[in-house]
């Protein structure tokens, strides 16, 4: 499936988080605090009042309960607006 994303829009998939600790203990979901980390797979034209300042394939931040979630060929991706990123992560 191929989703190109609108205006001011971005789409992301989420990174995975840690099932296990350095030291090999294993993290149960319940504990697991959901990370915020995204790379960016396709990014919107954006608007006359919105520039966008990422590119695909970048790393980013983003605010913890936004954007739209969805699964594309079973994995975890995140529809974003640009004011919801927070930071480019390198």
């Amino acid at each position: 499936m191929k989703i190109t994303p609108l205006a001011d829009r971005v789409l992301v998939k989420n990174d995975k988080a840690e099932t296990k600790t350095a030291s090999g203990l294993i993290i149960p979901d319940a504990a697991q605090e959901k990370t915020m980390t995204a790379k960016v797979i396709a990014v919107g034209e954006g608007t006359a009042d919105v520039k966008m300042s990422v590119k695909v394939g970048d790393r980013i931040m983003y605010d913890k309960y936004s954007g739209t979630q969805l699964k594309i060929d079973g994995e975890d991706h995140l529809i974003l607006k640009m004011n919801d990123i927070i930071a480019i992560v390198e």
